[in-house]
């Protein structure tokens, strides 16, 4: 199960102080403390900073603000948005430092809220330099954000959506080729 969590970055514009987002994370672990580890650890959180009606709320809000705190949630899986990301490299470099043990972070390696579709060697660079700073056996890959409608949001075709998946899909083959898995 994955758990959207879009407030996360958007509570840190509201609230710089990271007042809002202790208060998340406090009332997102009592719930998440009920599960077992095991079960803990197949359930993963997304973070992004929106993507309705193509566009964003909360991209200026610097990921070195929100992992710390994101990596204190009691789950075994992160995804990120990355492929919109001005500069991934430098996320991925603090997401290297931050990474609690035993996790795994799957990066946005598809921008739903870009009318042009990647293509699969785009995904497979995206994917390979996320390799150069996390280990494989802790990576993998997701899209930006959903791809579902947001109330009267239809400016993402279905068709455009499935392209975006297919893209992702076959560049992760193709980066999986690349690292020999």
């Amino acid at each position: 199960m994955q758990l959207d969590f879009t407030e996360a970055r958007l509570s840190l514009k509201l609230d710089p102080s990271g007042g809002v987002l202790g208060d998340f994370i406090a009332l997102n672990n009592e719930v998440l403390g009920r599960f077992s580890e095991k079960e803990r650890a197949r359930l993963g959180v997304h973070t992004c900073p929106g993507a309705d009606q193509d566009s964003t709320h909360s991209l200026d809000v610097d990921y070195r603000d929100l992992l710390p705190r994101l990596f204190q949630l009691k789950v075994g899986n992160f995804y990120l948005q990355l492929a919109s990301e001005p500069d991934p490299e430098r996320v991925l470099r603090i997401v290297a430092d931050q990474l609690p043990a035993g996790t795994r972070v799957f990066v946005g390696v598809t921008d739903p809220t870009q009318p042009t579709v990647e293509t699969p060697e785009e995904v497979r660079d995206r994917i390979l330099l996320a390799a150069r700073y996390l280990p494989v056996d802790q990576l993998g890959t997701c899209d930006d954000a959903g791809f579902a409608p947001y109330a009267d949001d239809t400016s993402t075709s279905r068709d455009l959506a499935f392209a975006k998946i297919d893209a992702r899909v076959r560049g992760t083959e193709l980066a999986a080729q690349v690292l020999g898995l």
